[in-house]
């Protein structure tokens, strides 16, 4: 039965990449809302209470599946995000659809071609995503789309409500484990701007590394 809780003698380090994996960027209004799929529905419900609170006036949600979400999402990531923003009173209108993406950098590639080039122009997004892919898309979308102005954020959460959301610490500390080495590594790749990665950030990794949370972790 997985394990709801977080092991105390990790917590330290599971906090400290939590933490530095959000951008805490503060919310103003942008042209343009993209909720990242994922198996995560909060991220759909959070992008719907966005947009009517008026941050954005269009959405795009994208996602095809991944090997985790192909039983939750049969129909697709995005499919499924737009039903749902449907359902808490987002007009079918304000929300444009992008199927096909596999990973975040074609997230990111996959709605630039959507949106660019049509009106209004889109100068701002607002990424919304689980809050340990933030810093991630950041950087991706930095690269990938310099021409807009970035903003990252997610539905407001401890890393305990997070874990007992998803009933499962050992795969949420994994999956953050390998968002952080993904820093690195999508940066020496040229697929993200390098960020400087403090030294506490790499000792809380490289802790939770050796105690065997590698489910997630790159081959290098």
């Amino acid at each position: 039965m997985p394990n709801t809780t977080i092991p105390a003698e990790f917590r330290a380090d599971v906090e400290t990449l939590w933490e530095f994996n959000q951008m805490h960027h503060e919310l103003r209004p942008v042209d343009l809302g993209i909720g990242l799929g994922s198996h995560d529905l909060g991220v759909a419900t959070y992008t719907a209470e966005l947009y009517h609170q008026g941050y954005f006036p269009r959405i795009v949600f994208t996602g095809a599946n991944a090997p985790t979400t192909i039983e939750r999402f049969p129909r697709g990531e995005a499919v499924h995000y737009r039903e749902h923003a449907l359902s808490l009173g987002v007009p079918d209108e304000a929300i444009l659809v992008e199927p096909n993406a596999t990973n975040t950098g074609e997230n990111i590639d996959f709605t630039r071609a959507l949106v660019e080039g049509g009106e209004p122009p889109v100068r701002s997004v607002m990424l919304i995503s689980r809050p340990y892919q933030q810093r991630r898309a950041f950087a991706m979308c930095h690269l990938r789309w310099p021409s807009v102005l970035t903003i990252c954020t997610s539905r407001p959460s401890s890393i305990d409500e997070y874990v007992s959301e998803l009933g499962d610490s050992n795969r949420v500390i994994s999956m953050l484990v390998g968002d952080t080495q993904r820093l690195w590594e999508y940066a020496r790749k040229g697929w993200a701007i390098e960020q400087d990665i403090p030294a506490d950030i790499q000792d809380a990794y490289d802790n939770l590394v050796a105690v065997g949370y590698t489910s997630r972790v790159l081959v290098e």
